[in-house]
């Protein structure tokens, strides 16, 4: 990413025109190709942007100002837009190599969901009761341990988002669980994966498995959406 300090000018020309006048703003190139023009106020959102795919083409005006201009790729529904950037003095013009983000976390939404769905076990299947929140393996606890109707052990993973990581975490905990003859004198322990979106991949591997996925709805556990209101 080139983070550049910049007194500019900037223009926006496409499907409609926008000017910014001289002032001192943040100019951020992204990796991606990205470039955002953001001030000290505002919010979190760029005064203005290109997304990408954009070029960058940095020159020098006939008066001999410092000039980019950053230009879309076309969509073949007309000319490409131009973002024309006058830098009339540099503070600063730096460089950093980011590396790749892992993307964000929002562990409080994962551990509220297991404080919810151990208060209403159910919700995941009828006749499911509550044994244990944290139920310990030798390789880590598994999120919830439950019991279904006919007395048998439904072990239960929860995550935000299910991805076949987490359905591989579950296999895991699946094996070892299945080892203690405690936990399957009425049958085998049996999976459950829950989460409030489960990626297609994860679904396929799970089904393969044995293991059963479980949508959950966040906002209806919270008793914050009711869903017979819905219009549809």
């Amino acid at each position: 990413m080139r983070l550049v300090v910049a007194r500019c000018q900037v223009d926006y020309a496409g499907r409609l025109s926008a000017h910014l006048p001289m002032a001192t703003r943040v100019l951020m190139i992204k990796a991606d190709g990205s470039v955002l023009v953001h001030s000290d106020g505002g919010s979190y959102k760029p005064l203005n942007w290109m997304s990408p795919p954009c070029k960058v083409t940095e020159g020098v005006t006939e008066d001999g100002q410092v000039e980019w201009l950053v230009t879309s790729r076309a969509s073949g529904k007309g000319p490409a837009d131009t973002l024309r950037i006058l830098l009339e003095e540099i503070h600063s013009d730096s460089e950093h190599d980011l590396g790749i983000d892992p993307g964000l976390q929002k562990d409080g939404v994962e551990k509220h969901l297991q404080e919810l769905l151990a208060d209403h076990p159910a919700s995941l299947g009828t006749g499911l009761t509550l044994v244990r929140r944290e139920f310990p393996t030798p390789i880590g606890p598994v999120d919830l341990m439950c019991r279904d109707a006919n007395g048998e052990s439904v072990a239960v993973e929860i995550k935000r988002r299910g991805e076949i990581d987490g359905v591989e975490q579950l296999t895991r905990y699946l094996e070892l669980l299945n080892r203690d003859p405690l936990l399957t004198a009425k049958g085998a322990v049996r999976g459950i994966f829950a989460a409030q979106e489960i990626k297609p991949q994860a679904k396929v591997l799970a089904t393969d498995r044995g293991i059963q996925c479980v949508t959950v709805d966040y906002d209806a556990l919270r008793g914050m959406d009711d869903p017979t209101e819905r219009l549809f």
